[in-house]
């Protein structure tokens, strides 16, 4: 079977609605951009980068709304219930559309059914980083090694139960037989603070939310999960290149409104946002906060989710990962 074929049907069932003149006519106010995470974390640094110039080339505000809680289950399930008109979008995320589901049978969303894929906005390596005064490793065997020494007695936080930092902290832990308790929170904007303040020890993160706190000392990378080292941190190896070729998985950020929303509204969000991407400022500072862009079609973003959302399911059934 075809990966085409092998996509859910309510994913691709927007390309039948139609917009008729409300699509020609959108947007005539102000549109609501859901983030399900606290700011200060990646989702809202990608969002707020985008949202700006995406408002203007659409001819109206974008309003940034932050929703955090449940790892980013309540700004998820609120785009979910909202109106298909357009005028609610929101930022998905693998945590938002794949390791919630696949860690939590009791969601309150159907993923594959509740959602319109509209674009990737950006490709983001993960990283982990540890408080170099609380863990004084100074690369990924030497803290491996202390962790195995003293089991229980490091924890790492997540910015929520059954995200895709969870996910990438349990994989790790499976990985090196190592025991370091999860500390989850409502974004990873809280997660960085108490890291860096050495409340927990340890982090798994999206890179543009960690970078700046890298370059100045107060986290140290141990890896990232990329195919290849950045440029904006040459000096630290991949999880690939340590032996933890496993937890190596990129995250992901794109724009999606409620299901059923009008094909038109999907193509003008589409365009405006491709235009948004191309913009040299936009490019530059998603770039210089380690995201790759992307911006690539409504089908192709389709296929994105469909295969993450096998990916996780298949290493959560692998590893045995539940919730907290």
């Amino acid at each position: 079977m075809s990966l085409r074929h092998a996509v859910p049907a309510a994913l691709i069932v927007f390309a039948a609605v139609p917009g008729g003149a409300f699509g020609q006519s959108y947007p005539t106010k102000p549109i609501r951009l859901i983030i399900p995470f606290a700011p200060g974390g990646t989702t809202d640094i990608v969002a707020r980068v985008v949202g700006d110039r995406l408002g203007r080339e659409l001819g109206q505000a974008v309003i940034i709304e932050n929703r955090a809680g449940g790892g980013g289950t309540v700004g998820a399930d609120a785009l979910a219930k909202s109106a298909a008109d357009g005028y609610t979008l929101g930022m998905a995320t693998v945590s938002t559309m794949a390791t919630n589901p696949a860690t939590n049978p009791k969601m309150p969303y159907d993923s594959v059914k509740d959602f319109t894929p509209i674009t990737n906005l950006v490709n983001v390596p993960n990283v982990m980083t540890v408080n170099p005064v609380k863990v004084p490793a100074k690369d990924m065997k030497e803290a491996i090694a202390l962790f195995k020494k003293s089991p229980g007695k490091y924890s790492y936080a997540s910015s929520g139960s059954g995200g895709i930092s969870h996910l990438d902290g349990e994989a790790f832990k499976v990985m090196t037989g190592t025991f370091i308790v999860h500390i989850p929170y409502r974004g990873s904007g809280p997660a960085l603070n108490d890291t860096i303040a050495g409340q927990v020890d340890a982090q798994f993160d999206n890179l543009p939310s960690s970078l700046p706190h890298i370059k100045a000392g107060k986290l140290r990378a141990l890896a990232v999960m990329s195919d290849k080292r950045v440029e904006s941190l040459p000096e630290v190896p991949t999880f690939a290149e340590v032996g933890l070729r496993d937890v190596n998985n990129m995250a992901w950020y794109g724009l999606v409104g409620p299901a059923n929303l009008p094909r038109e509204v999907v193509q003008k969000v589409h365009a405006a946002a491709v235009k948004t991407l191309a913009d040299g400022e936009v490019r530059k500072r998603l770039a210089d906060g380690g995201s790759y862009v992307d911006g690539g079609t409504p089908e192709q973003f389709v296929q994105k989710i469909a295969r993450e959302i096998t990916l996780r399911k298949d290493i959560v059934k692998k590893q045995n990962i539940r919730l907290d």
